[in-house]
């Protein structure tokens, strides 16, 4: 039991350095765009990985307004294909071809989206075009894993539109824990030891004497999540997918008073997206894809809080770090 109070002193509480898991909105508005909003589009970065989240008509602008380099920018993900969600596409690859880019710029979005994009591509671009573009269809059925590296996994939220629609769940990857550097500095553990403890195992002392490895590290942080919901009817049982979710994007077009336009044309309202959240015990809300026939969106916020009261609106700019 000696060893177990050789470090008693020089524990401490550990610190991490947070990697960033923020998401920038670059439109927020539906159908037309406006001089208010742009039409739907988000950048999501994890860890420096940036995921573009739909791609309006005039996304490619806002991408520059914010800094976003395009060569770091591999994964797209389209919900539906309605243009004020991908009508920006085809711009945004043009001009990465014309850039230089050579990496592969991957597609995800609905089964029909090679069929509609390919043609535009051979057309707007080649024989031009410096990278391959590989499209990835998603069935609007079944949710699943559909992209996963070694900073998040992306899910597919199956939605309910006038066309097959998906939201997107990204979840970060579980971190290694942090080894403690009063343990490193009192056992005197080699560089070469440290992924080993990092990865669980025990350090044993050059007497024989075996470290257990909770007592060398500290937990990471838990992962982060965000959902990204737009376009669809109030669909409650999407909730259950994204249980805890850290931040949750849930269109509101339309206000509860106008509950019966939503129906008629496949869309929520801000009670509905409220709901949605609560049921999924979402830590936070934001709401979006106004329809312009508001001019006060205060009155969208207010009614979202009735239900959900962590809740804000979505604007042009907003980055929230998780």
């Amino acid at each position: 039991m000696l060893f177990q109070g050789l470090c008693v002193s020089l524990h401490g509480e550990s610190r991490r350095i947070m990697e960033k898991f923020e998401v920038t909105i670059l439109g927020c508005g539906s159908a037309l765009p406006t001089t208010r909003h742009n039409g739907s589009a988000q950048i999501l970065n994890v860890r420096e990985k940036y995921f573009l989240i739909d791609c309006a008509e005039g996304t490619q602008l806002q991408l520059r307004r914010h800094h976003v380099q395009l060569n770091r920018m591999n994964h797209i993900f389209i919900s539906h294909l309605h243009g004020d969600h991908c009508f920006g596409l085809i711009g945004l690859i043009s001009t990465q071809g014309l850039l230089g880019r050579i990496a592969p710029l991957h597609i995800y979005g609905p089964e029909d989206i090679e069929k509609v994009f390919r043609p535009q591509i051979d057309y707007f671009c080649q024989p031009h075009l410096s990278f391959p573009v590989e499209f990835h269809p998603i069935s609007s059925k079944e949710g699943g894993c559909i992209y996963e590296d070694r900073s998040v996994c992306v899910y597919n939220i199956p939605l309910r539109h006038r066309v097959p629609c998906n939201g997107f769940l990204f979840k970060e990857q579980p971190l290694l824990p942090h080894i403690r550097r009063d343990a490193i500095e009192c056992y005197h553990i080699p560089v070469s030891q440290i992924n080993n403890i990092k990865a669980g195992m025990d350090y044993t002392l050059e007497d024989g004497t075996v470290v257990p490895n909770e007592q060398l590290t500290t937990p990471s942080a838990p992962p982060r999540s965000y959902a990204y919901c737009t376009d669809t009817v109030y669909l409650p049982h999407i909730a259950q997918q994204m249980e805890g979710v850290d931040l949750l994007y849930h269109e509101a077009t339309f206000s509860k008073e106008d509950e019966y336009l939503s129906q008629k044309v496949f869309h929520s309202t801000t009670h509905q997206a409220a709901m949605i959240a609560r049921k999924a015990g979402a830590k936070q809300l934001m709401i979006g894809h106004f329809s312009t026939r508001y001019d006060d969106e205060q009155l969208l916020l207010d009614e979202a809080k009735e239900i959900f009261p962590n809740t804000l609106l979505a604007r042009e700019g907003l980055t929230c770090s998780l």
